[in-house]
């Protein structure tokens, strides 16, 4: 009897250690690998990433780096937590047809990894094609996650006299302004943190979403409003689905600066009381108040046709990151700012 009861727990025991399988080829891709991602952290597998990376790829689900920023903060957080098999599941992870390669430099990049630069280096040669934009990454033209700014640098008063010394207000010659990677002009960057999260149950990802907050009262500018929109509804709708992030955002709020606290109250409030619909009327509201009546520094009506389009591009897998990939919501990739807002906060219940 002994014997069997021993057998009974060892059984248990291994059954509780068995990681979930990746879904089926014939699964409906991306959302099935999604699905795994969010149940990735309570049973780790890290020799299955690279499988699931491979199996996006062959879907043809991370084509474009604009909806993929969950699945490259996932990898790059599965590589965080396991440094000394980092490159061993990178290499696994290979080879990847050129137009995914990417992925693999820009989670390296994003892992945080003492020797990713290293890393980045033999990767260079293994994908000659990707060469430029690794040692974009090695030489520091591109950021790594934790060095990107939240909005795009503002020129000092310093700055600008040193311009005008040197001619740039009365030549056209001089150099253009390099595109600043920036949570303001790359919103995919919160589903990367997202993924990070996913990945590692880390609180520096949930700490950057946070920052975000205070976006989503701004009425002046579209790309914030609807960026702290998004932050927020996220940050809610994971919280009623995840006690531990529940707790880490109930932890965290004594410390919040005082254009955080508010707003993080209000996403305690309604995890808490499985009220993020809330969230989205009020979200959507702003949205539309902001439309009709314009930033009040910008009243151009053709800023509406160019301002943020990117800002909605990841509307599709930042409902999968709220929690919403079993309601088969459509997504929209590009659109309108409005349009891409109404997609990813509206639609009925």
């Amino acid at each position: 009897m002994r014997r069997i009861i021993a057998f009974l727990i060892a059984a248990a025991l291994f059954s509780e250690a068995v990681a979930t399988p990746l879904p089926p080829a014939g699964a409906p891709w991306p959302d099935a690998g999604l699905i795994w991602i969010k149940a990735y952290r309570a049973k780790p597998d890290p020799a299955a990433v690279p499988l699931l990376i491979r199996a996006l790829s062959q879907h043809g689900s991370i084509k474009e780096p604009e909806s993929s920023g969950i699945f490259v903060g996932f990898l790059a957080g599965v590589l965080a937590n396991n440094s000394a098999r980092a490159w061993p599941l990178i290499e696994k992870t290979l080879p990847l047809p050129f137009e995914d390669q990417w992925i693999v430099i820009r989670a390296l990049a994003y892992s945080g990894l003492p020797q990713w630069k290293d890393h980045m280096r033999v990767l260079a040669l293994r994908m000659p094609d990707r060469q430029v934009m690794a040692e974009h990454y090695l030489n520091g033209e591109l950021p790594v996650l934790d060095e990107v700014m939240l909005e795009p640098k503002v020129p000092s008063s310093m700055d600008k006299v040193k311009g005008f010394f040197q001619g740039n207000v009365f030549f056209s010659s001089a150099k253009p302004l390099k595109r600043q990677v920036t949570f303001a002009s790359s919103p995919e960057l919160i589903d990367a943190l997202w993924g990070m999260y996913y990945a590692t149950g880390s609180e520096a990802p949930i700490s950057r979403i946070l920052q975000l907050l205070p976006w989503a009262k701004d009425r002046d500018n579209v790309d914030r409003l609807t960026i702290g929109s998004m932050a927020k509804f996220t940050l809610a709708s994971n919280a009623a689905r995840d006690a531990e992030l529940l707790a880490l955002l109930k932890r965290t709020i004594a410390s919040q600066p005082k254009d955080v606290k508010p707003a993080l109250e209000e996403v305690i409030e309604a995890a808490e009381t499985v009220d993020t619909g809330r969230i989205k009327k009020e979200a959507l509201g702003a949205l539309e108040e902001l439309k009709k009546k314009g930033p009040s520094s910008m009243r151009d009506l053709a800023w509406w046709g160019t301002a943020g389009e990117a800002a909605i591009s990841f509307s599709c897998l930042g409902l999968a990151v709220a929690g919403q990939v079993e309601a088969g919501i459509p997504c929209v990739i590009g659109g309108a700012m409005t349009a891409g807002a109404l997609r990813y906060l509206g639609r009925s219940e």
